[in-house]
């Protein structure tokens, strides 16, 4: 694994879409979405909805935690819009943010729902234009 490959977060935010939000809280993540390719620095982001639980599953991948701090910087009203619809029940780093980046994560989600932080044992990402063998 190089340094970059070491530095790579993934994040996995589980919402609880509020009662009747459906399909405003939809709309605000077509929106957040569509903003994030456009102008966001993640490497890959996909959105998940279990209608039946009224859960939300985001995947989000960035190559460091400057990345995600130019998405906070970036994506905020984006990212408030979205929360008017649910409730953040589970957040899991995937990789080891630097302390800036975790000291926020704590402070955004607070006491409720304090981030889950996973260090990486091993692993790639693969371009999707690169050949497999």
């Amino acid at each position: 694994m190089t340094a970059q490959d070491t530095a790579v977060l993934l994040f996995r935010n589980t919402m609880r879409i509020a009662d009747g939000h459906l399909q405003g809280f939809r709309e605000a993540i077509v929106r957040a979405v569509d903003f994030a390719q456009q102008h966001g620095p993640q490497t890959m982001v996909q959105t998940f909805v279990d209608e039946e639980r009224m859960l939300a599953h985001s995947f989000q991948l960035y190559r460091d935690s400057d990345a995600v701090r130019l998405h906070w910087k970036l994506a905020d009203p984006y990212i408030q819009e979205v929360m008017k619809h649910c409730r953040v029940e589970r957040f899991e780093v995937f990789g080891e943010p630097d302390e800036d980046v975790a000291k926020g994560l704590r402070s955004a989600l607070g006491e409720q729902c304090p981030p889950t932080f996973l260090p990486r044992i091993a692993g790639f990402v693969r371009s999707p234009a690169e050949p497999q063998h």
